[in-house]
């Protein structure tokens, strides 16, 4: 599948400022960059680097004013997608020391607290089946609403007031999946079923050796998300983060499949 990506940011920067950008689609054997273009009104300076994982890249910008950029890219997608209920768990004494850290609580999504929650509901599955059975009570169960949560809001608090918007989707099932010793990640994502059209985040886990991704909102499928970057969780791939004074103006994210 193709997709054209156009995203707009407009901040004001009062004064001069880092920013942190992550806003680029990756390349790799599941999906393929065709064409990508960044346009930015001034800056001071421009640093292109890896990011988490070596998944993606990151931006470092100065700026001398405020943020107007434009990124436009053009994406096939070509993942293809196993059946999530089919895939057994990774021993755990089988993981890999980068994997070994998405079992550990981050920021904002613990590795335990949902014990007598999970043996209630989820006792007798284990691996894939385990993972989208709890993912389809998160897209169940949970109402999505904009004005729910803020930067501070944990899984926790999401599976406390049942709402939330994407990156607490994600965030409740990472923290599902560690407390179930599965390890889980944020992915942050493009694509074009998401509502309203922004920047979209999901979950992945590692299951039968390999990275799955899983989207309990229920808006896409893997095989129509780009991926952006991966990470403990939202605080790892946030598409801007300001080391300094930024005010947001205007943006928007389109993603039209063909």
């Amino acid at each position: 599948m193709d997709s054209q990506i156009t995203v707009r940011l407009n901040y004001g920067v009062p004064q001069p400022c880092t920013l942190l950008l992550q806003i680029r689609a990756m390349t790799d054997p599941n999906q393929i960059v065709t064409w990508e273009n960044t346009e930015i009104a001034a800056y001071k300076s421009f640093r292109d680097m890896p990011a988490e994982e070596g998944i993606g890249n990151r931006i470092w910008l100065e700026t001398n004013g405020d943020l107007i950029l434009t990124y436009s890219a053009q994406v096939t997608v070509n993942r293809q997608v196993a059946r999530l209920d089919s895939l057994s768990e990774t021993p755990l004494y089988q993981l890999n020391a980068p994997t070994v850290k998405y079992l550990m609580a981050s920021r904002y999504c613990a590795a335990d607290g949902f014990t007598d929650f999970l043996a209630d509901n989820f006792g007798n599955l284990t691996g894939g089946a385990k993972v989208r059975a709890m993912s389809k009570w998160i897209t169940d169960n949970l109402t999505y609403d904009n004005d729910s949560s803020d930067g501070d809001t944990t899984a926790q608090d999401t599976f406390d007031a049942r709402r939330g918007v994407c990156r607490d989707y994600a965030h409740l099932l990472i923290a599902l999946c560690r407390s179930s010793a599965i390890p889980a990640r944020i992915a942050s994502v493009y694509s074009a079923d998401v509502t309203p059209p922004d920047f979209h985040a999901v979950a992945e886990v590692y299951l039968n050796g390999g990275w799955h991704l899983v989207d309990p909102t229920g808006m896409t499928t893997p095989d129509r998300m780009i991926v952006v970057g991966v990470g403990r969780d939202a605080a790892d791939v946030a598409f801007l983060t300001a080391f300094g004074a930024a005010t947001l103006n205007e943006q928007s994210v389109s993603v039209v499949a063909s």
